[in-house]
């Protein structure tokens, strides 16, 4: 189990998983550079789109979304549904609901489960499956790559836990201890730490306000009735989308999906939207996180739009010229003078408006004082001065080398795929690079000096607490 609250702060259920025998080996799908698939014809679909190798088409009887990526090289397939539901979705009471349902989705149902010797974990580690769930502040997600023999072995199930899955008392008293033992992890993690209350602060009517983990307190008593009423608000065909990328041929992929998913209605009620927008900051905002540790962490965040906006990929720009490898100013500025033993900076891509975030580990002996008048003279510093274009090649160079390493195989291809499902356009996944590609210095600077607002920022301090001394 791997728990994140950092920006990106995320929550994954990283489930045992055998090797893959058949995964590919390393450069061999790349989706981006595929010819566009001509759509085809299947009864019960609408074709929707196709945008460079990805095809989109929509399950007529109930709303379902299916993303297709066949590539031949290997047989092997990844499928992925991914719902329309995070953390964003729950309210006081119900936090940390997303993730703790992920949890139970793994527990079985009365046609497939541990007893009868079909369950999800055991069907996949038998076939030596690669899989994987996740949850984060706009979706949750369920995927595994496997032989493309075991495609409909894997859908049967993931399509009859869609609705079916047991709910039961029994198995939510032992998962919440789990989950909150990755809730104590985090605690206990200097930088999570304040994350989550810069997070808290930045936010204070939009639910991005609750990290993904949940309060402790609805972690512990969030009853089973609370979580079959989540279950069955979200969890429906019009609120998912279902990705296939691989060996496989699409005809008989989408023929699949309507095998197992067409038996389904729609939700009976209109899927609740999130329409709480945060207000206008008037000015900034301090957070202090006093707890046992050794070193003390600044942490900066300003206010961003969301992955959708077109600022985005200048953004991400500014974010790599700040802190990315040693050629970086916050490593010039920070670490390179042994004030810090490292300096990130990030920006958010999630559904709605979000943070730009900027953490720095002090070094023994550095100043929180110190540290953060450096780091506000280097954001200032680039507002008025702006960046150089060979600062602007070298993020490019670097965005583009580490969008290709997080793409190298279908596992990764579904995953990265999802966040852009999740961000409310899959599309992303291929335009965002093109508009990446496009920036330039004075893009940078434009961006610096609209978002990088003290007005519209939260700066948080953790300072470490000796631990009492022994008596």
């Amino acid at each position: 189990m791997h728990v994140s609250l950092l920006r990106p702060r995320f929550v994954t259920l990283a489930l045992a998983s055998a090797a893959l025998a058949l995964s590919p080996s390393p450069g061999r799908l790349r989706a981006a550079e595929k010819p566009a698939a001509a759509p085809v014809k299947a009864e019960g679909f609408s074709f929707v789109k196709t945008v460079e190798a990805i095809s989109e088409y929509t399950l007529d009887s109930n709303g379902l979304t299916v993303l297709l990526l066949p590539e031949h090289s290997a047989p092997v397939v990844t499928f992925m549904v991914t719902y329309r539901v995070g953390s964003r979705h729950e309210v006081t009471g119900t936090t940390g609901a997303t993730h703790l349902l992920e949890h139970l989705m793994f527990k079985g149902s009365d046609a497939f489960n541990d007893k009868q010797g079909n369950s999800v974990k055991q069907f996949l580690e038998t076939v030596g499956g690669n899989y994987n769930a996740t949850t984060y502040l706009d979706r949750t997600n369920y995927y595994a790559e496997i032989g493309n023999e075991h495609l409909e072995g894997y859908m049967a199930i993931e399509a009859d836990r869609m609705r079916n899955l047991w709910l039961r008392e029994a198995d939510r008293r032992p998962e919440m201890t789990v989950v909150r033992n990755e809730f104590e992890i985090g605690e206990n993690d200097p930088e999570q730490a304040l994350d989550k209350e810069i997070t808290a602060t930045a936010f204070q009517a939009h639910p991005y306000h609750h990290s993904t983990i949940g309060w402790r307190s609805d972690i512990e008593k969030v009853s089973i009735e609370k979580l079959r009423e989540f279950y069955d608000t979200f969890y429906w065909p019009d609120n998912a989308t279902v990705t296939i990328i691989g060996d496989f041929e699409p005809a008989a992929g989408l023929a699949l999906v309507k095998k197992h998913y067409g038996k389904y209605p729609r939700a009976p009620k209109p899927i609740p939207q999130v329409y709480t927008e945060e207000p206008a900051q008037s000015g900034p905002r301090r957070v202090t996180v006093r707890r046992a540790g050794e070193l003390g962490v600044v942490g900066l965040a300003y206010k961003t739009p969301a992955a959708r906006h077109p600022d985005i990929p200048a953004l991400n720009v500014l974010s790599s010229i700040l802190s990315s490898g040693k050629t970086s100013r916050f490593y010039r500025a920070l670490t390179d003078q042994n004030l810090t033993t490292g300096a990130s900076a990030n920006t958010g891509y999630f559904h709605d408006p979000s943070l730009l975030t900027i953490y720095a580990n002090l070094a023994p002996g550095a100043t929180h004082e110190q540290v953060e008048k450096i780091i506000l003279e280097e954001v200032d510093r680039l507002k008025s001065g702006g960046v150089t274009a060979a600062e602007v090649a070298t993020a490019l160079g670097k965005i583009k080398a580490a969008t290709a390493y997080k793409r190298d195989g279908a596992f990764s291809i579904a995953g990265n795929l999802n966040e852009d499902i999740a961000a409310g356009d899959w599309t992303l996944y291929y335009t965002l690079d093109a508009a990446t590609a496009k920036v330039t210095a004075a893009d940078v600077q434009r961006v610096a000096n609209q978002y990088l607002d003290i007005n519209q920022s939260v700066t948080g301090w953790f300072i470490p607490l000796a631990p009492p001394a022994a008596k």
